[in-house]
């Protein structure tokens, strides 16, 4: 892939996960506060540790592509002071929104340059930040899932939703 191509498909992502975050973050804001030990099942993640998985893991993950190495992972998430679905909401917004604007600042020539993921494979950043959607759109979709068990409601996502109409 040349350089410009790469940076169209860069320039192409980091639109589409920009386009996510107010989705994820009116999904965060949407947890009830007073409920946030609640899981589905004993071997869920419960709802506060899911919002701190989603704020630490995406920032890190788009600031390991800006730096062109991961290092670290999941175990951030248990100290980054994350209390509410407030703070995971404010702390979403600045943390991965920064850090996007990191990938979108690499070089068009380090765009084609593989990245080592934990050895389990090579992949430029460009699939990398593919990866990095997915990933949040996941545990996302997550706590979503468990919104009205907790006494919350659903805030629509890709259109309304059952309790946003």
């Amino acid at each position: 892939m040349t350089p410009e191509q790469a940076r169209t498909i860069t320039d192409f992502l980091a639109a589409s996960f920009e386009q996510e975050i107010p989705t994820t973050v009116r999904v965060i804001e949407a947890a009830p506060a007073d409920k946030l030990s609640y899981a589905p099942d004993a071997k869920s993640t419960n709802a506060l540790a899911l919002i701190r998985h989603l704020v630490v893991i995406d920032a890190w993950f788009l600031n390991s592509i800006a730096d062109g190495k991961f290092a670290g992972g999941s175990d951030m998430s248990d100290t980054c002071g994350i209390l509410t679905p407030a703070d995971g909401a404010a702390k979403y917004k600045a943390d991965v929104s920064a850090a996007l604007a990191r990938v979108r600042a690499i070089p068009d020539e380090k765009l084609g340059e593989n990245i080592d993921f934990f050895g389990m494979m090579q992949a430029p950043p460009t699939a990398l930040l593919n990866m990095a959607i997915k990933h949040s759109v996941h545990h996302r979709g997550q706590l979503s899932s468990y919104l009205r068990a907790m006494g919350g409601k659903v805030p629509g996502i890709y259109g309304p939703s059952g309790d946003s109409q």
